[in-house]
């Protein structure tokens, strides 16, 4: 599934380009996504809804932490402001 999936592979390559122990802001993601599709400039708040469908498939199978005022949450509960960051490696 996430092979095929640009938006996916899109959130997995920054939180990946980030700095070791680094975060995205899913904004980021947006962003940079609607850039792939060569969308307007504010095309990337309609993909805001997706990115966070997207990471929380992607916390589910292990390959993504969603964080919270800098804590890892559960993707099956969780509000408000959040990060993206790939899981540590201990």
């Amino acid at each position: 599934m996430i092979e095929n999936d640009p938006l996916a592979q899109a959130i997995l390559a920054l939180c990946a380009a980030a700095s070791p122990g680094k975060t995205i802001d899913p904004t980021e993601a947006a962003k940079f996504y609607a850039r792939q599709r060569e969308e307007d400039e504010l095309a990337w708040r309609s993909h805001l809804t997706q990115v966070r469908a997207r990471a929380v498939a992607l916390a589910r199978q292990g390959r993504l932490v969603i964080y919270r005022k800098g804590k890892p949450v559960d993707p099956d509960d969780f509000r408000g402001v959040y990060r993206l960051g790939l899981p540590s490696g201990d």
